[in-house]
């Protein structure tokens, strides 16, 4: 299979039309080797237009969803950036070209670990992983410019927005009775706002961050 021009193709189809114009983003879209990131036997669904399993209950958000939440992220080059439930490190590698560093969270320590891996073989040097609880972030490191939960989740990220910084942004997709939203939380001093930019495809939640279940009498 030739990876490359399906790389190109998943953002002149996926990722271009859909108003992402940074041509940062769409340099790392067309730079990093998705197809690294996932086992040998899934390579082949690298490039498809929908969400790409990676490991049991895991999986990568779709080019699209993925690249309009980093977007509407507005990351600047010199920003400190954390990336939760960071799984085999695709996410951080193409954040890895938009900002200065990235402190990455994983509670699977073998996904930690191949994140690890990957970065080494596709050269991300600005990357860093933590094995830990992705609800709880990484409050040593912190406080952050960006927030980036790369998969949806099913409620608020309290314990992550309090590792913001003024001014700072968290973007996720957050999934509610069936439908997804690309959000994004802004902080304003001590309190933080968020705006539905999108609606999205994702499915899967990430780890920790689905809703607990309502009780019925």
């Amino acid at each position: 299979m030739d990876f490359a021009a399906a790389r190109q193709h998943m953002v002149d189809s996926q990722v271009r039309p859909n108003d992402v114009t940074d041509p940062r983003i769409l340099r790392a879209f067309e730079t990093v080797e998705r197809e690294r990131f996932l086992p040998a036997e899934v390579k082949v669904q690298a490039y498809f237009d929908s969400e790409t399993p990676y490991a049991p209950g895991r999986t990568m958000l779709t080019a699209r969803d993925h690249a309009k939440l980093l977007s509407a992220l507005e990351i600047d080059a010199g920003d400190l950036i954390l990336d939760v439930a960071c799984g085999s490190g695709y996410s951080a590698a193409i954040l890895s070209q938009l900002g200065e560093m990235i402190v990455c969270v994983e509670k699977d320590e073998a996904l930690a670990a191949k994140a690890q891996d990957n970065w080494s073989g596709a050269g991300v040097v600005n990357a860093a992983v933590i094995a830990a609880d992705p609800v709880a972030g990484a409050p040593k490191q912190g406080p952050f410019d960006v927030i980036v939960i790369s998969a949806a989740i099913g409620e608020e990220p309290t314990a992550l927005l309090k590792q913001l910084k003024d001014g700072g942004r968290l973007g996720a997709i957050f999934r509610k009775g069936g439908v997804s939203k690309g959000v994004v939380w802004r902080r304003s001093g001590a309190a933080t706002a968020a705006h539905e930019i999108f609606d999205a495809s994702a499915r899967m939640i990430a780890p920790g961050f689905t809703p607990p279940k309502a009780f019925v009498f």
